[in-house]
């Protein structure tokens, strides 16, 4: 049966192309892996065992390294897993080796609004529901290690209070003494539930925990995905896992899990999670699908350990980066690039005709919702206005001394003298530009885009830090807002600015990175601002400190951890045929 992308939903083409799709152990002898770094889950998912493959191809050469960024989305997205999809089948048709590595989609906006991430289309990662809903369990694991810092916490408290010094101290333990009111951790779970994000626990009688207020956050915020991303070896993840504060002590000195005695534990839930999961693209190139999305509130990267091998096993290595590249690719570079030493060769800005039509005044499309019928039609001068929003994120790539390349995601709709309009404007602000039908036609369509990546790879280019760690905190937030949102400066709340006070005077917290969370819809901290924000301030209201994954974050705006559901979620669509067993209806 043909792929048809215009008369098939997504999961219709997943399905048709996975009965055809390659057994694992194709993809492990196409990749060169032995028997033993290959942990099969079934015939079309394996987790590959890094530490083998690493210690044996130690002295190979890597491949050329590209990121996979975006300009300002839409609350539809612009398709840059799609994107990452169409780029490895083009040098697929290439006939270059090619690997990819993505992030594993959240629960949350895949019963949702936004889908799984697994592209669309002709470019996809397959099997799409294994994908979708699990995977081998890495979040799973997750959401155990976190929750169980939370149970040794919280546990610890009511036993605490419940105790006089006399009876405690026949426990052989210090009090710890946490301040209830200090509590930086809370529980996670990995759905979109407003109603969960402030929350009482303990209520009820004395043998029920400690009453205090509390919060969930989705699974993908947690600092210990982050700690997933970033770690580079299981005995990296095991010292990490002991430095995450969860509380502070009635002094305001720090208590970690270390302290908690929980943190081996916790470890032992992410042994197998340290393992990148193999999947494949549509057309069969080899893909890693490890960490998670969310770069406006997490660090938004797929792992470092997945870039490592992905960058042994191939010519061409393709890694994605959550949103725009004002925070997904600000974070791969001044965090995830700073903490692995690794040095790209290119990075991918995506850009759709939509998108900058909504950057230049056209109507904001709202999911669930019909698309405005100011959309229908051509309008150059739109396009042409929303490229100032491409302009800023092309600038923040040169800014990092990187070879970047447009990539106009092509929809049907989108007219000749709009895309010509893109591509002018994309080569006068540096960079090359290249329509991409991979949707439509696959690696077919993708062919322009890969050769650009090709040839942008081929040129040299001085890779650089935007800030140092010996910069003071308050001046490394100054410097991302006005270099890379465009703020004219930052404000802080009352405890905020205390907070940073604090960390700037502490040796330790001091020379940690600095992960952004703000709006992924705006430049601005506003998701209502388009475009290119003039004369505003990045106000931060808060600022959380993950020691354990090397950063701390500051808060920008109104946004929460706990994203919410909205009116027309994704799981009124998705069911399962009781004859056979398939899912259907996840996109």
């Amino acid at each position: 049966m043909a792929l048809d992308a215009t008369k098939m939903a997504d999961w219709q083409i997943a399905e048709e192309a996975e009965k055809t799709m390659k057994t694992v152990y194709q993809l492990r002898d196409e990749l060169g892996l032995t028997e033993e770094e290959l942990l099969p889950h079934g015939h079309y998912v394996a987790k590959v065992d890094f530490a083998k493959v690493l210690k044996r191809l130690a002295g190979k050469p890597d491949g050329k390294y590209i990121d996979v960024t975006a300009i300002t989305p839409t609350p539809l997205g612009e398709g840059k897993s799609t994107s990452s999809m169409g780029l490895v089948e083009g040098l697929g048709k290439r006939g270059k080796s090619v690997v990819a590595a993505i992030r594993q989609p959240s629960g949350g906006p895949t019963m949702n609004i936004k889908g799984s991430a697994a592209g669309g289309g002709l470019a996809q990662c397959i099997p799409l529901t294994p994908f979708s809903l699990g995977l081998t369990g890495d979040i799973n694991a997750i959401m155990n290690a976190h929750n169980l810092a939370m149970v040794a916490l919280t546990a610890r408290m009511q036993h605490e209070f419940n105790y006089d010094d006399e009876e405690w101290a026949k426990r052989g333990q210090p009090r710890l003494n946490i301040d209830p009111r200090n509590v930086e951790f809370g529980w996670i779970m990995d759905f979109c539930a407003q109603s969960l994000r402030n929350i009482i626990i303990g209520l009820g009688g004395k043998m029920d925990g400690f009453m205090m207020r509390s919060t969930f956050g989705i699974a993908v915020s947690s600092e210990i995905m982050a700690i997933l991303a970033v770690a580079t070896d299981l005995k990296d993840m095991r010292e990490r896992m002991g430095r995450i504060v969860v509380a502070y002590n009635k002094n305001g000195d720090p208590v970690t899990t270390a302290d908690l005695e929980v943190d081996g534990a916790m470890t032992a839930w992410m042994v197998e999670a340290l393992n990148p999961n193999l999947l494949q693209s549509i057309e069969g190139q080899p893909v890693f699908v490890h960490a998670g999305p969310f770069a406006n509130i997490a660090i938004g990267q797929s792992s470092i350990i997945a870039d490592r091998i992905g960058l042994k096993l191939s010519d061409y290595h393709v890694t994605e980066s959550g949103f725009g590249a004002d925070i997904g690719f600000e974070k791969f570079w001044n965090l995830k690039c700073r903490f692995s030493g690794l040095k790209p060769n290119c990075a991918v800005v995506v850009a759709t005709i939509r998108a900058l039509k909504c950057h230049g005044g056209a109507p904001v499309p709202r999911p669930g919702l019909p698309m405005p019928k100011e959309y229908e039609g051509e309008n150059v001068a739109w396009v042409e206005a929303g490229c100032a929003n491409l302009v800023k994120h092309i600038e923040t790539v040169k800014k990092a001394g990187i070879n970047p390349v447009v990539c106009i995601n092509s929809f049907y709709t989108d007219t000749k003298d709009e895309i010509a309009a893109v591509k002018r404007l994309s080569e006068q602000a540096g960079a090359r530009a290249a329509v991409s039908q991979h949707w439509l036609k696959g690696g077919d369509g993708a062919l322009e885009f890969a050769d650009a990546v090709v040839d942008a790879c081929e040129e040299a280019n001085e890779f650089k830090l935007l800030y140092e760690l010996e910069l003071p905190l308050r001046q490394r937030i100054e410097l991302i807002a006005k270099e890379v949102y465009g703020a004219d400066g930052v404000s802080y709340s009352a405890e905020a600015e205390a907070k940073a006070k604090k960390m700037e005077a502490d040796p330790e917290l001091s020379k940690l990175g600095t992960c952004m969370v703000k709006t992924h819809l705006s430049l601005s901290h506003d998701p209502n601002l388009k475009g290119v924000p003039k004369g505003w301030t990045l106000p931060v209201r808060d600022i959380l400190t993950y020691q354990g994954a090397g950063f701390v974050v500051p808060v920008a705006g109104a946004i929460s951890l706990m994203p919410g559901t909205g009116s027309n979620p994704a799981f009124r669509r998705i069911d399962v045929d009781v004859e056979t067993g398939k899912v259907k209806g996840v996109f």
